[in-house]
Formats: structure tokens, C-alpha cells, sequence
């Protein structure tokens, strides 16, 4: 993929987090986040830590850190939303640093002592050096937590939504978000039929899908069709990716049964 694809991803979600810049309910509980890192994280190593976010998109996870009593939090966005985030943590500013940066800048802030990246690497062509530099960022015996899309678990909807991503990425957002509503429509009978029925992907349905707010879930399928770039981590993948960027003492939790969250430390 080129620069300018790479460009065009994170132009499309500046675009998406202006529009959907609301983050209520249960998509920005902090309930939702000890369900993003239970298997890696313990939620004790987060107060009174300095972290950093990549990819903050509207601030939502920065919110869910600092709930969770991050002493700091450094939130990087490269798109326009950055006012988006900026706006949000307005008079916040002992708690929250803003930058309008990509992941791989990030070596030149820090050192913390936890960097979170949810549901940004896998939007990122090349991810290793935005991974070395965040290495590079963490104090020793740092750590950091990414979320990633997985392959395993995921043939169903892979098998759907490929070929239609093909057309989906090139769309308009306002014919784009017409489709999202008509596809909405099945969604909400598969997670009816899902709660009696082993339906594959059946713990994702009951256990996020059923629970976020029907705007929510829209915004979730909108934010797997627009992107100009997603991939897909198979389990090696994502173990590999973190051993490449020098991470060790590295854990893996497939969740839900659909995606992964790793985490690995900067040895000393």
C-alpha cells in the first residue's frame, strides 16, 4: 500500500470521528475497557501511571484511562479529529496532553509507562515502526496493549465482508451510512437468533453487539466498511509483530473469539 493510500485511512477516520463524536453507554464504559484488556492487563497497573494512546480518534479510550486512574494520559491523533479530542479534555489539560501526531512520532514524548493502541494497528499499512517507536517510548518494563482485528473465528463474516469492503471503502459517507442502515437490519435478527441459537460469533453478539446502543452499532459496522486499509491478524501474526519490535514477556488473548488483544514489555 502506498503513502497516499495510507494517508487516505487516516483522512476517512478524521472524517468518521467529526461526524460520530459521541462515545455514551457502554462503547465508552469503563466496563468495555476491562473487557478490551482482561488476559493482558490488570487494571491495578493503570493508576497514577503515565500513559499514551495512539490513535485517540473522539478521546474515547483516553476517557476509559483516565476512569481507570491513569495519572496522564498523552493522546495522539494524526487526522482532524485531533480538534476533536482536543475540545474534548479542554480545561483537562494536567491530565491530558493532545498531539496531532502519527503512532510512529511517538518516540520523542515519554517515557511512559503504558502505551494502549485500540483498533488502530490493524488500520496501519506498515505498523512495525509505529510499534519500535513505541517501544522506544516506554520506560523500562513498560508495557504496551494493542487491539487488532483477528482471522481466527472470523470466516463468516470475512466471507462477507471482503467483498463488499471492496465497494464499501470507495463509497460517499453519506451513501455509505445508507447501507450501514440496511444492513443494520439483519445484524439485529442475528443477535436476537444468536441469544438461543450457537451462531457463530455468538460471544461477540451477546457480549459487545447486544450491549453497545443501536447508534453504536451502526457506527461498529460504518467502522469496519469505510476505511481505505484493514487487516486481519491471524494469532502468529500479532505474536510476530511485537517480537519484531524487540517486545518480550508477551500475552495474547483471543476475545471474545473474534480479536485479539497483546501485550508485550520493554525488557530492562
Amino acid at each position: 500500500m502506498t503513502n497516499h493510500d495510507s494517508d487516505t485511512t487516516i483522512a476517512d477516520f478524521g472524517d468518521q470521528w467529526i461526524k460520530f463524536q459521541d462515545n455514551s453507554g457502554y462503547y465508552g464504559s469503563p466496563q468495555l475497557f476491562n473487557d478490551i484488556v482482561a488476559g493482558v492487563l490488570d487494571l491495578a497497573d493503570v493508576p497514577g501511571r503515565c500513559v499514551a494512546d495512539i490513535g485517540s480518534g473522539t478521546g474515547r479510550i483516553v476517557e476509559m484511562l483516565l476512569a481507570a486512574g491513569a495519572q496522564h494520559v498523552d493522546a495522539l491523533e494524526p487526522s482532524r479529529a485531533y480538534h476533536v479530542v482536543r475540545e474534548r479534555f479542554r480545561g483537562r489539560e494536567d491530565r491530558v496532553t493532545v498531539h496531532q501526531l502519527r503512532g510512529d512520532q511517538i518516540a520523542g514524548l515519554g517515557p511512559f509507562d503504558l502505551i494502549f493502541s485500540v483498533g488502530v494497528v490493524h488500520h496501519i499499512p506498515d505498523p512495525l515502526p509505529v510499534m519500535k517507536a513505541a517501544h522506544a517510548a516506554l520506560k523500562p518494563n513498560g508495557r504496551m496493549v494493542v487491539w487488532l482485528y483477528g482471522k481466527e473465528g472470523n470466516r463468516l463474516f470475512l466471507a462477507l465482508a471482503l467483498p463488499l469492503r471492496a465497494v464499501s471503502k470507495r463509497l460517499p459517507d453519506s451513501l455509505l451510512q445508507l447501507v450501514v442502515h440496511a444492513l443494520d437490519l439483519p445484524l439485529r435478527a442475528y443477535i436476537a437468533l444468536s441469544r438461543i441459537a450457537p451462531l457463530p460469533l455468538r460471544d461477540y453478539m451477546q457480549n459487545y453487539l447486544a450491549k453497545v446502543a443501536p447508534d453504536k452499532r451502526r457506527l461498529i459496522i460504518f467502522d469496519h466498511l469505510n476505511p481505505a486499509y484493514a487487516k486481519y491478524y491471524s494469532r502468529t501474526e500479532a505474536i510476530r509483530l511485537f517480537e519484531e519490535a524487540g517486545f518480550a514477556d508477551i500475552a495474547i488473548h483471543h476475545r471474545h473469539g473474534y480479536s485479539w488483544t497483546v501485550a508485550g514489555s520493554k525488557r530492562l
